[in-house]
């Protein structure tokens, strides 16, 4: 079984903000898959899938940002998964809009939510998905861009962003670890691909 976290900030206010592009990609994925967040599992929404002849938990932590990882715990610890059976997806300033990046380890850097998860699970050895939502613009505040929302014009780079985050969430599950990571971690390729964002 996987476990598969999107981060994000529960409630309308925070809806469609940068901050909630984690959020963003596993509504994106699972309606891809014929997913229905339905059910309410230890602090977060959650959605069951089968991919790869694998059971998939989907969520998305009503815990807020800064205390994913409470919900997180919870709900590896009542199925009894390792680290490595968790991926976590979510936004990183860091990387430009329209791309995503791709790590199987590491320190949580600066990112409250990933930071939140590698404290409460104990362990920085899971796998993540990055969704770019930079640059920050010259002399901006950095937690006001995070918490605004994208704007039009920003909507293909966007959805682009949220495909790919999707066919490299595939790749993972599948077992493709490597070709994910040289697909994706590097300067990304058009798509084409478009869809509403609920």
């Amino acid at each position: 079984m996987w476990l598969v976290v999107g981060l994000g900030n529960p409630g309308r206010e925070y809806m469609n903000t940068r901050h909630n592009a984690g959020f963003m990609a596993l509504k994106w994925t699972a309606a891809s898959w014929g997913v229905r967040f339905t059910r309410r599992r230890g602090g977060a929404k959650t959605g069951s899938a089968e991919r790869f002849g694998e059971d998939i938990l989907l969520a998305l932590p009503e815990t807020y940002m800064n205390r994913s990882g409470i919900a997180v715990r919870t709900l590896m610890s009542r199925r009894g998964l390792a680290p490595e059976r968790l991926i976590v997806v979510y936004d990183d300033l860091d990387i430009d809009l329209g791309e995503i990046r791709i790590r199987m380890t590491g320190s949580p850097g600066t990112h409250k939510g990933l930071k939140s998860v590698s404290e409460e699970i104990g362990s920085r050895d899971f796998a993540r998905i990055r969704i770019g939502i930079g640059p920050l613009p010259t002399g901006g505040d950095a937690t006001s861009f995070v918490l605004s929302r994208f704007g039009r014009d920003e909507k293909p780079l966007l959805e682009e962003a949220l495909a790919r985050t999707q066919e490299a969430l595939d790749l993972l599950l599948a077992g493709e670890t490597d070709r994910a990571m040289v697909l994706f971690n590097r300067r990304k390729k058009p798509l084409s691909i478009s869809r509403e964002i609920g």
